[in-house]
């Protein structure tokens, strides 16, 4: 089962898969200012990501350093594909024509989504 995570938790993944190991204060530093989170908040988001195992917290030399155990690309590929299930019914097409009919697909993406299915055609 893919691990669960919140908009508030995955700011704290995010800059661990930047920047890991980093220290509780590194990691206040990473992301409380910019969420206006205090100290105490990014501390229970750190809480809530150990106890789900999407880290792990570990005493070296210099102090205790927290890594993702949870990769990116694992991370992305779960939540796409969650989105896709909820919205879309698991199918594709119909989120692609979603963001086309809403224009919400610039010129540059049209090229890119091109040649990803020339590619795919070819394989």
């Amino acid at each position: 089962m893919a691990v669960r995570i919140s908009g508030a938790e995955s700011q704290v993944m995010e800059a661990l898969w930047r920047d890991a190991p980093l220290t509780p204060d590194g990691i206040v530093d990473a992301v409380g200012p910019a969420n206006g989170w205090t100290a105490g908040t990014v501390k229970t988001l750190i809480t809530r990501l150990l106890r789900k195992k999407a880290i792990e917290g570990r005493k070296e030399a210099g102090g205790y350093f927290y890594r993702p155990l949870l990769a990116r690309a694992d991370y992305v590929l779960s939540e796409s594909q969650g989105l896709v299930d909820r919205l879309f019914g698991g199918e594709v097409a119909p989120m692609v024509a979603a963001f086309a009919e809403h224009r919400a697909l610039t010129p540059k993406d049209v090229k890119l989504l091109k040649q990803l299915i020339a590619d795919l055609d070819d394989e």
